[in-house]
């Protein structure tokens, strides 16, 4: 079996409730409220940028130039291909890239991506890449599914974002992450793949909780707080 076999029947339960997370079926079935994604959105601009952070650590970390080249095109499909679509999405909202990139980090976007760096800081190149696959590996897995439901694909605003994780591209860059943590995972012994689940399962539930931040529009509960 192979590693990532073992991985995806550990998180399967998480991935599956993801589809009937509200934010994810508003997308799906394109009745997501527009203030909501407009909030994902942004997040999820910052949070790629730090996220582009653990591939350049996994390129350093690399041992060989074929495993830093692979980083190195996950880091440029990230910047590029993915965070594209985001600034497409901003220039019909009227939000310059500008405005993207000052946006204020939200407590899970913050947790997260803090959590991630510091895994692949802590460990080898195996860390690193364990870190940003639920992230690839999932948005893709997501996009797959929804592509299957009637209109997903042809609507007239989420259709864009349901075509980009969908595609072959961008199941390149997860096949890509999938194919690493397998050629990484080889050899290694059972402790130290404990820990890679570990850091898989706990991003995967990382995940969910991104997808609750931006139903509920959540930035830090002290400040939410204060205005009740």
């Amino acid at each position: 079996m192979l590693f990532s076999d073992r991985l995806f029947k550990a998180v399967e339960p998480v991935w599956n409730s993801y589809l009937e997370h509200p934010f994810v079926k508003g997308i799906g079935e394109g009745t997501l409220d527009k203030e909501k994604f407009i909030h994902y959105m942004k997040q999820d601009y910052v949070y790629l940028i730090e996220y582009s952070r653990v591939f350049a650590i996994g390129s350093t970390k690399a041992n060989d130039l074929k495993t830093m080249t692979i980083f190195a095109n996950l880091l440029h499909g990230t910047m590029n291909f993915e965070m594209d679509l985001h600034r497409e999405y901003a220039e019909k909202f009227g939000i310059t890239n500008e405005e993207l990139e000052a946006t204020e980090p939200s407590a899970t976007m913050t947790a997260y991506t803090s959590y991630m760096i510091s895994q692949a800081q802590l460990g080898g190149v195996e860390n690193a890449i364990a870190a940003v696959l639920a992230c690839a590996w999932s948005y893709n897995w997501i996009g797959r599914k929804l592509a299957t439901w009637p209109g997903a694909l042809t609507h007239e605003f989420y259709g864009n974002w349901v075509n980009m994780y969908s595609s072959d591209g961008f199941t390149k860059i997860a096949n890509d992450c999938i194919n690493l943590i397998n050629t990484i995972a080889t050899d290694k012994p059972k402790h130290e793949l404990k820990k890679l689940e570990e850091i898989f399962v706990k991003t995967s539930y990382f995940e969910y909780m991104f997808w609750d931040m931006a139903e509920n529009l959540s930035m830090w509960p002290v400040k939410e707080l204060a205005k009740s």
